[in-house]
């Protein structure tokens, strides 16, 4: 496998046997009940049970990480056997589509901005000399990187450590469970394509995207406090958390969320009715897409299917 082209789609995307479930489900009639089930707090669960809604066999849903430290990775009791249920692992993106060269060349090619609009045509003086001297410092000119689009700038400014996945120091879910599919001989298949995810970056105007880059470094790429909350949402499996906090305390995400969350959110429904139909699948996508009212969880609900949480005690 590619694993350069994949490292940089994680960076632009940045989730049981016996066992025992919360019967957080609703039925197929949509009733007043179903309702009170949809309108309930998730359980704490990363891997959820898809069934229902006329399902021959059962589905399943996992929501990852796309990077964290190597020695917080886990997969929660039952996820193995889930993915050997499986006929298709599918992807925000498939792992297959990562592994073709062009692919590289599309990024690279769609990483410019149009019209040959530079990062000095967006932002002050002050802000242009904090954002050259930035990556000055990470040892890479400015002026290599004048026409990027400022999202993949602040991407490439944030805290990914890419010599840390590379050590093994950090490692990928979606690495990780492309390793799984090709050592199994599973299909794989993807909700999006990279051509997609790269087209919503110019749905957000550059000047937007330049505020963001600028705020970005500022912050020293991030909030450590804010992080360690996900962090920590995540390793208890917190959906609806997690989706609280993309959306809530996220300023960049506040603005765009119809954009980047929730209309990916319905995009993706239709799509896991229709795979789920003709095969038993597993989906692994980003964990903020799992919770919330307009997250995947209940929307395949609110379409009729039963979706419970594998928690084994």
């Amino acid at each position: 496998m590619n694993k350069t082209i994949l490292y940089i789609a994680l960076i632009i995307g940045l989730v049981f046997s016996s066992c025992k479930t919360t019967e957080n489900t609703v039925d197929s009639s949509k009733d007043v009940s179903s309702q009170k089930m949809i309108d309930k707090p998730l359980a704490k669960s990363l891997l959820w049970e898809i069934s229902g809604n006329g399902l021959a066999e059962s589905s399943y849903l996992f929501g990852t990480i796309h990077i964290i430290d190597a020695d917080k990775y886990f997969l929660p009791a039952g996820t193995l056997e889930a993915i050997d249920k499986s006929d298709i692992m599918v992807f925000e993106i498939d792992i297959k589509e990562m592994e073709d060269m062009s692919a590289m060349f599309e990024i690279m090619m769609s990483a410019f901005m149009d019209d040959g609009v530079t990062i000095k045509d967006l932002v002050s003086d002050e802000d242009y000399q904090l954002i050259s001297n930035h990556f000055s410092e990470m040892g890479v000119p400015f002026m290599m990187l004048e026409r990027i689009k400022p999202m993949f700038l602040s991407m490439m400014g944030g805290d990914i450590d890419m010599d840390a996945m590379q050590t093994g120091e950090m490692v990928s879910y979606e690495l990780k469970f492309g390793e799984i599919a090709e050592s199994s001989g599973k299909a794989t298949a993807g909700l999006e394509s990279i051509e997609f995810q790269m087209g919503l970056f110019d749905s957000i105007p550059y000047e937007a995207q330049a505020e963001m880059l600028v705020e970005t470094i500022k912050t020293g790429g991030g909030d450590d406090s804010q992080f360690e909350q996900l962090m920590e949402q995540y390793l208890t499996q917190d959906v609806d958390a997690m989706a609280t906090y993309i959306s809530e305390e996220s300023e960049d995400m506040q603005n765009f969320e119809e954009l980047l969350l929730v209309k990916r959110n319905e995009n993706w429904i239709p799509q896991i009715a229709k795979l789920s139909a003709e095969s038993k699948a597993f989906y692994a996508v980003g964990a903020g897409h799992l919770g919330g009212p307009k997250g995947v969880i209940r929307l395949l609900m609110e379409e009729g299917f039963t979706v419970t949480p594998i928690i084994k005690e």
